[in-house]
């Protein structure tokens, strides 16, 4: 197991966090949303700590907690006051060690996840569209092509033991990193570790080591028309398949984001929505994953003007900013956005491990965390309009049109 310690004595705060290096693409057929069950199924108690009383442990004494799944990993963190490092290593080792998978935990949780499922996806405009439909369009064998939280139906027809499976299997430390920030002491941060750890299996169990799917790439543009009873405006998405989170493309892909989306003064927003007047809403949809990233310009027309007209405008800018000069002033002033923002999160104790673990985890160096800037920094005008022609085809895109059930 990997540790991660920040010492930061500024508040008398402590970070924990906890990242599971499994998600969404490491499930198997017939599993599809065990991760995100998982996510809340660890919450349910553990040999030691009774059903329901992992969030009361936390609020009791002063703190905030809470999880989270991804294609990529399930993340769990503690936020508490410096001198209860050890509650939290406690809990922490609790929910490796000594979860209660069995069927009253399975069976509460089962009910937890259809309501939340309900409540974000099947009730929430474009929800389906985007966590399930694009990915299933943009990637043909890639596991990415599944939604996170999975299917009920592979939920509901599975066993007690293929739980407890799923359990054994990833839920052990050599496949988990701690990081620990704050007000602390580096020493006794480690002992607490030793004390709390050291007698866990090592071991993953039953698991083969899964190589990277290789998609073929999109040739031709793939349109689609959903048409979808929450929706009451109609809204175009342009998908593209891109580059993994740790690939150079990926930084000059997200500066093309600010570019284009992100911002008053950005592109589309200065002349498709305040000049032009021809959507109410734009924004980028950006996943960057472990093994491929997925790059969205999506925006809601404004009435009397169609998707095809929203779409072409769309077009229009993402060919100005192939074809025409960008200027270093305008590049410039993104990378400083880009800059500020990253300077702000290491204000955030939580935002520190997060970026710990991200760092570890999927680049193998945490020393980003300082230097990741530059990386911002050496973008060129050239790299912009080189990535936009690479990646932003018309050929190699998903263009989605999400409207209203009775839409004509």
């Amino acid at each position: 197991m990997n540790l991660l310690i920040h010492q930061d004595c500024t508040h008398p705060i402590i970070s924990v966090a906890v990242l599971y290096h499994v998600g969404s693409k490491d499930e198997d057929k017939g599993k599809k949303g065990f991760a995100h069950f998982f996510e809340h199924l660890m919450f349910e108690g553990t040999k030691n700590v009774k059903r329901g009383e992992f969030f009361k442990y936390i609020a009791s004494n002063g703190g905030q907690n809470n999880a989270y799944t991804n294609h990529d990993q399930t993340y769990y963190y503690e936020l508490l006051p410096s001198n209860k490092l050890d509650l939290a290593l406690w809990l922490e080792s609790e929910r490796m060690f000594h979860a209660q998978v069995n069927q009253i935990s399975i069976e509460t949780q089962k009910k937890v996840v259809k309501e939340e499922n309900s409540m974000r996806v099947k009730n929430i405009p474009y929800a389906k569209t985007i966590s399930e439909i694009i990915p299933s369009l943009l990637f043909k064998k890639h596991p990415y092509r599944y939604p996170i939280i999975g299917f009920e139906k592979d939920i509901n027809s599975s066993t007690e033991k293929d739980f407890l499976d799923f359990y054994d299997t990833y839920y052990v430390p050599n496949n988990a990193t701690i990081a620990i920030s704050g007000d602390l002491n580096i020493n006794e941060a480690i002992n607490l570790v030793h004390k709390y750890f050291d007698f866990i299996p090592k071991e993953m169990k039953n698991m083969d080591i899964k190589k990277k799917i290789i998609e073929q790439p999109i040739k031709e543009e793939i349109y689609s028309l959903i048409k979808d009873e929450n929706v009451q405006i109609p809204a175009v998405f342009l998908s593209y398949r891109v580059p993994e989170m740790n690939h150079y493309d990926s930084y000059v892909l997200e500066m093309i984001h600010y570019i284009l989306l992100l911002g008053e003064s950005s592109r589309i927003v200065q002349n498709v929505v305040n000049s032009k007047q021809l959507a109410s809403y734009v924004g980028p949809l950006s996943e960057t994953m472990e093994e491929y990233g997925i790059f969205t310009i999506y925006g809601l027309p404004n009435p009397r003007v169609s998707l095809d007209e929203l779409t072409s405008e769309f077009d229009q800018e993402i060919e100005k900013l192939k074809n025409q000069e960008l200027t270093e002033y305008e590049l410039e002033k993104y990378k400083n956005i880009i800059e500020k923002n990253l300077i702000s999160e290491n204000n955030s104790m939580n935002k520190i491990n997060s970026k710990l673990l991200h760092y570890h985890v999927y680049f193998d160096d945490i020393n980003l965390i300082n230097t990741d800037i530059e990386n911002y920094k050496k973008i060129s005008v050239d790299d912009i309009k080189r990535i936009a022609n690479q990646y932003l085809d018309k050929n190699s895109r998903v263009r989605l049109y999400n409207v209203p059930k009775f839409y004509k």
